[in-house]
């Protein structure tokens, strides 16, 4: 039971889960982004930017509620380079301070619409970090848009060593991992669209089909069309 709406931090998603007792394992994938997460059972945690996908479950009832933040953005929220917390789940308490967390935790699971509450929390945070790094989002759009690293170094006034070094710092990983993950999330929507897989390789600019193909298999670990009907 995955619901998800825009939030109104510009660019951020708000989703809950419920765990029932006949679902299976879900599969989360990568997508530059980080999320603060509240769970019934383990409460405040955050989850790094992901490299390959991760596969959730839970017992049943557990209930989740998360923020996930735009690519770029995480780092400002919780205070810490998206490297240091890449393809990892850690409670919120490590990085903030426990007293503070504890009684975020229990106003949250008290609140009539946590998210809300996850959005706020965010917000105030980013605030006071005199909000995301202004290179984030032309960076990260210039890779969605399949523009060379080169060029998007070049519009931001930055050589190639400096564009790595930031990208590790905003989303995890540097500029080619994050154009094969955003290049893959465009092809699986494509896909999901009804657009045959073929036509999806040449739109996205895969090689081919058969590219295509292992680069799905090898971020998500499972075959296009198997995420196309899940």
């Amino acid at each position: 039971m995955y619901r998800e709406r825009m939030s109104e931090l510009a660019g951020a998603v708000v989703w809950t889960v419920t765990r029932t007792a006949d679902a299976g394992s879900g599969r989360v994938l990568p997508d530059g982004c980080m999320d603060l997460i509240w769970s019934s059972r383990s409460g405040l945690l955050v989850a790094g930017p992901d490299t390959v996908a991760q596969v959730a479950a839970g017992p049943a009832g557990e209930r989740y509620v998360g923020l996930r933040l735009p690519p770029g953005v995480g780092p400002a929220v919780f205070g810490l380079p998206a490297h240091e917390l890449r393809d990892q789940r850690i409670p919120l308490g490590a990085l903030w301070p426990a007293p503070e967390v504890a009684a975020l935790a229990e106003r949250v699971a008290l609140h009539d619409r946590p998210g809300r509450l996850l959005e706020s929390t965010a917000a105030d945070r980013l605030a006071a970090a005199g909000g995301p790094d202004p290179i984030a989002a032309p960076l990260a759009a210039g890779r969605a848009a399949g523009r060379y690293a080169a060029e998007v170094a070049d519009a931001l006034g930055l050589g190639a060593r400096q564009l790595h070094r930031r990208s590790l710092v905003l989303f995890g990983y540097g500029p080619k991992t994050l154009a094969r993950i955003l290049r893959m999330r465009r092809a699986l929507a494509l896909a999901r669209s009804g657009t045959p897989a073929a036509e999806v390789a040449v739109r996205t600019g895969y090689a081919d089909q058969a590219h295509l193909s292992r680069e799905v298999r090898s971020l998500a670990g499972v075959p296009l069309r198997q995420l196309v009907d899940s």
